[in-house]
């Protein structure tokens, strides 16, 4: 049988109420009393009932993430963030991918309409974000990523301005045929590759160079193989350029791969700059110079824009940028 808070108060020689004080936390309880009532949830392998404490409080206890796809180094590491952080709120998270479907994405969405979660943190396809045209009947929901509407609580770094950036800081180390990786595709173009491009053709205009349009390499997927392959069958019908910017760290280490498969040497003959700086970035060979911004600050700031927004469903809307930075290594030289 599942024990109940009655069995553990009983085992402890408290009140049920001291109990669940100790299990919910935010009211103090004497460091003895707590101690002992800690021992007792052990002993009997307490399980708390969720589904019941939901039909008391209106809530589940669990929210849902919703990113454009799960497999890249840096998914992971903010899926991680956002599971270990939410743990400390009492919250389970719900993990989901879009697959950069407009399609998935407005079912995805449609189902957190319907399941039992108390809020939903959105990474969304599109600038427009035509999914979130209206909030009623959404459950308190927070965008990670840059949309258009400002109807809806954002958290996001500001891709534009980096990649604008990251343009200048190669242009400034002498380069200025600047290979683009991950620009956006015609028939299917994403926000955050969008936003990259603007910077990246903002950047060059700063610096008085004309765009080329044969220096884009649009992708399909951003992963590491899609890149290296796409950038293959570039180089192919393309000379050397001066530097690449890859859309992605993910990315940037298909292209590296590619360059050291055809005897290219990095940076002596092409530098690569990647954005996010996932943890193997700084291990890339050689190390990678990136865009970096602290994944735990964006996924405490996107928590708790949602607790805001589940304790207050009228609350005006709020956006938070989260501060980034150029970080220069080895994969970057001056000509």
């Amino acid at each position: 049988m599942r024990a109940t808070v009655r069995d553990v108060a009983a085992l402890a020689g408290v009140s049920p109420k001291t109990v669940s004080n100790v299990i919910n936390g935010g009211v103090a309880v004497r460091p003895d009393t707590k101690a002992r009532v800690e021992r007792a949830l052990a002993e009997l392998d307490y399980v708390p009932n969720l589904s019941a404490r939901g039909l008391r409080n209106g809530r589940s206890g669990a929210i849902a993430l919703t990113l454009p796809e799960m497999a890249s180094a840096y998914s992971a590491e903010l899926a991680q963030w956002f599971v270990e952080l939410a743990r400390e709120r009492s919250w389970t998270v719900q993990l989901d991918q879009t697959g950069n479907d407009p399609d998935r994405e407005r079912d995805l969405v449609s189902r957190a309409r319907a399941h039992l979660v108390d809020g939903l943190i959105l990474n969304p396809v599109s600038l427009s974000a035509s999914v979130l045209a209206s909030t009623e009947g959404l459950p308190p929901t927070v965008v990670i990523g840059e949309v258009e509407p400002e109807h809806v609580d954002q958290v996001h770094v500001d891709s534009r301005a980096a990649a604008e950036q990251v343009t200048a800081h190669l242009v400034a180390a002498g380069h200025r045929r600047i290979a683009i990786v991950g620009a956006a595709r015609a028939t299917a173009p994403t926000a955050t590759s969008e936003l990259r491009e603007r910077g990246y053709l903002a950047g060059l205009a700063a610096a008085g160079i004309a765009p080329e349009p044969s220096l884009r390499v649009p992708l399909a997927g951003w992963t590491t193989s899609e890149a290296a392959a796409a950038f293959a069958d570039w180089l192919d019908t393309n000379p050397l350029p001066d530097a690449v910017f890859a859309f992605t760290d993910s990315i940037a280490f298909g292209v590296l791969h590619v360059l050291a498969a055809r005897g290219v040497r990095v940076p002596e003959q092409v530098s690569v700059m990647g954005f996010d700086d996932v943890d193997g970035a700084a291990f890339a060979i050689p190390a990678l110079s990136t865009v970096s911004f602290d994944r735990r600050a964006f996924a405490t700031a996107a928590l708790d824009l949602l607790t805001r927004r589940i304790e207050d469903r009228d609350a005006p809307p709020q956006t938070v940028v989260i501060p980034h930075r150029i970080v220069d290594r080895a994969s970057v030289a001056a000509r």
